[in-house]
């Protein structure tokens, strides 16, 4: 056991001093390994960022929430067909509150896009959503300051208005903005309320945090007819194993207010949030096939790279091999001496590689979530060995294999 070890610490001396000797042919052959580890990182702590977020954003919104819409989401059925159903309006949402007996909160919803302004700052095209005071209870909305409008301010349709956190940080980058008196569409509104951030930019117009929310009446008779409009009626399930049990009422339900026939397609549709999941899983695995592309492509170049390289170096080093083989040196400490040199070239850039992702990360977080993960440190260093040895079997074993006698009047 204590010759194998000094073998191999042998074996890693002379490895490094091959190294620091060809310093920029090591370099050069370091960057296959180093573009390839960059990439598998950035993209893993990317897509762990953006998973993260998502779910974050997902779980605000409610897990064990259904959305019975005039329109249906992600759907492959014809974009008229959709359109020319029947509006969804708040008779049918008061019915429905009347005959569903399974939920735990219903609330109508009807969106908007407006300008909202404080002083000299605007944001334009905000989601403006109207709810009811129940509609909170459809969500898991936290609260940074303040509270969600009442039952009273949502009855008497009052000009108040609760907003997404990004929305008041943006008016109100000092954060003050509870009871400031905020304008949307000309119109003047009291900011009852601020939420916590709830999303995640990838969920775009789902996205709480760029949203502000006011009574559904207010809405009503500001900004959209009611008439001409269809609603959502959200709908939240007592508990998330009774999601499946609350769909099939609520289709039940919907049929019998809509007066439809037993032969007669459903004119509305219970979305729910698996629609958007995999939505989501298909364009992340997407990324993960393009990313794991070009690892795969980076990887194998600089594996071929190195694999020359060390060809070279064991020609040059012919004699040098004879020298050591002469002298009782065995066949494993040669191929370990240079498995061990392809390593280390491999592990050096997978290193920097690893450090350019965590910097490189930095950067992108400014614009999509990303988060660091000790499992791809680990990922990193594992595929640069598996290269290095791979990469270098194939010249270790010919430096092993080499005649000493041979060797020793190579010229």
């Amino acid at each position: 056991m204590r010759n194998i070890l000094f073998e191999l610490k042998e074996g890693l001396l002379i490895a490094l001093r091959a190294i620091r000797a060809n310093k920029i042919r090591s370099a050069l052959t370091m960057l296959g390994i180093f573009i390839g580890i960059t990439v598998v990182v950035l993209m893993s702590t990317a897509i762990k960022g953006i998973d993260n977020s998502f779910q974050k954003g997902i779980s605000a919104l409610g897990t064990d929430v259904l959305y019975i819409d005039k329109w249906a989401w992600f759907t492959n059925q014809e974009w008229w067909k959709l359109r020319n159903r029947r509006n969804i309006d708040m008779e049918d949402y008061e019915k429905f509150k009347e005959l569903a007996k399974l939920p735990l909160a219903v609330a109508p919803v009807t969106s908007s896009r407006q300008t909202i302004k404080y002083k000299d700052r605007r944001i334009d095209d905000v989601v403006l959503n109207g709810s009811n005071s129940d509609y909170v209870k459809t969500t898991n909305f936290t609260f940074d300051q303040g509270r969600f409008y009442s039952e009273i301010e949502s009855n008497a349709s009052r000009q108040v208005a609760v907003l997404g956190s990004d929305v008041a940080k943006n008016l109100f980058p000092r954060g003050d903005a509870l009871d400031k008196t905020i304008k949307i569409g000309g119109a003047n509104y009291k900011v009852v309320g601020v939420l916590d951030e709830q999303g995640s930019s990838i969920l775009g117009s789902y996205n709480p945090d760029n949203q502000a929310f006011i009574p559904i009446g207010t809405i009503f008779k500001n900004f959209i007819s009611h008439r001409r409009n269809s609603i959502t009626i959200n709908v939240r399930a007592q508990n998330p194993a009774m999601i499946e049990e609350t769909k099939a009422e609520a289709i039940g339900v919907m049929r019998k207010i809509r007066g439809l026939k037993y032969d007669e397609e459903d004119d509305f549709t219970v979305n729910q949030q698996e629609a958007l999941m995999e939505q989501y899983n298909s364009v992340v695995g997407v990324i993960k096939i393009a990313g794991l592309f070009i690892t795969g492509l980076s990887l194998f170049v600089g594996a071929i790279g190195i694999m020359n390289i060390m060809f070279v170096s064991v020609r040059e080093r012919t004699r040098e091999i004879g020298i050591r083989k002469a002298i009782g040196a065995k066949k494993r400490t040669i191929l370990a001496q240079f498995l061990l040199e392809s390593s280390t070239i491999c592990l050096v850039g997978g290193a920097v590689g690893l450090l350019a992702a965590v910097l490189l990360s930095m950067v992108v977080d400014q614009f999509i979530p990303t988060s660091v993960q000790i499992d791809a440190v680990v990922i990193a260093f594992v595929v640069a060995l598996l290269t290095g040895v791979l990469s270098g079997f194939a010249p270790a074993y010919m430096a092993a294999k080499l005649d000493p006698v041979e060797s020793l009047r190579y010229e």
